[in-house]
């Protein structure tokens, strides 16, 4: 089986023509992201085609487990499909688990050197991130929890996408005192402002705690983020299912977000990310946009 890999910001996939190849994808992105034993990738992207967009995307962590969105994905299986004929224009449309999304890329001597790419309406609703904050309640029980999320469920059905968002929630962790802001960017995020550098924080030891603590039911991709001025804001992720990455893409727009409500910064900002820098804006009435560069890395063969 052919396969790519492409790299956004350090963001690394392992790229797979998937429309006329079927397999057990799950178990297959288990073995090709491994490291050492592997190709080794953040995630496992299939292209494959659509009935309601020009291309369709999946993408499996390496714990088999599969992402509802990925924005560095995404600009990545751009890049791949226009440079492989498979799409014959530069911006287009491609279907997601959670949405289809618009895609531009920017040509530089016939290849894509910068993808920008929508990444949807932030949610807040908790019942759609989804987010149980009851559950930091150590004597709360799995029924009570199931209760409360019906309550919520109710009582926010009439909300608009950017309602009443859950800004500075306190969650201790490991005996740290956090602040956490939970959104949904097609899948479940939690923003974590510091005032001190990010490259301190022990988010090997505290990102675990949070991606599986009982108040997110689907596990949570973690950020953390300090602002360094209004255009500028420092920040490390931990991805559910993958674990501390160099960059993601859904994770700046959830920084980008909470920021705005905030009040932290403007309608467009600098996420500076251990593996490179990801613009992001958003006019707070319509889509997210997620903008960066993009780079193939090398294509093989795995051995099946």
């Amino acid at each position: 089986m052919k396969f790519s890999k492409l790299q956004a910001t350090g963001n690394d996939f392992i790229l797979v023509d998937a429309r006329r190849v079927k397999r057990e994808w799950s178990n297959l992105s288990q073995a090709m992201c491994q490291r050492h034993f592997g190709i080794g990738a953040d995630g496992l992207i299939l292209a494959q085609n659509s009935e309601v967009a020009d291309l369709k995307m999946r993408i499996f962590n390496p714990d088999g487990s599969e992402a509802e969105a990925c924005g560095n994905g995404l600009r990545c299986l751009a890049k791949y499909s226009i440079e492989r004929g498979m799409i014959d224009k530069t911006s287009f449309a491609v279907e997601t688990l959670s949405g289809v999304r618009q895609v531009k890329a920017y040509m530089s001597r016939d290849k894509a050197s910068q993808v920008k790419v929508s990444m949807g309406m932030p949610q807040f609703q908790p019942e759609r991130i989804p987010v149980l904050p009851a559950a930091t309640n150590p004597i709360a029980t799995a029924s009570r929890r199931r209760s409360k999320l019906s309550e919520i469920s109710h009582s926010s059905s009439e909300q608009t996408p950017q309602s009443q968002p859950i800004l500075n929630y306190p969650l201790v962790v490991q005996g740290r005192k956090l602040t956490l802001s939970p959104l949904s960017m097609g899948n479940p995020h939690a923003v974590s402002f510091l005032s001190e550098p990010v490259v301190s924080f022990p988010l090997a030891e505290i990102g675990p705690d949070v991606e599986r603590h009982p108040m997110f039911p689907q596990r949570t991709n973690f950020e953390i983020a300090r602002v360094l001025n209004r255009e500028e804001i420092e920040s490390r992720v931990w991805e559910r299912g993958v674990g501390e990455t160099l960059s993601c893409g859904s994770g700046a727009c959830a920084i980008a977000v909470t920021a705005q409500l905030l009040n932290y910064i403007g309608d467009m900002v600098d996420i500076i990310l251990p593996g490179g820098t990801l613009i992001v804006s958003w006019d707070r009435v319509g889509d997210v946009w997620l903008t960066g560069p993009v780079e193939e890395i090398f294509t093989g063969e795995w051995l099946t």
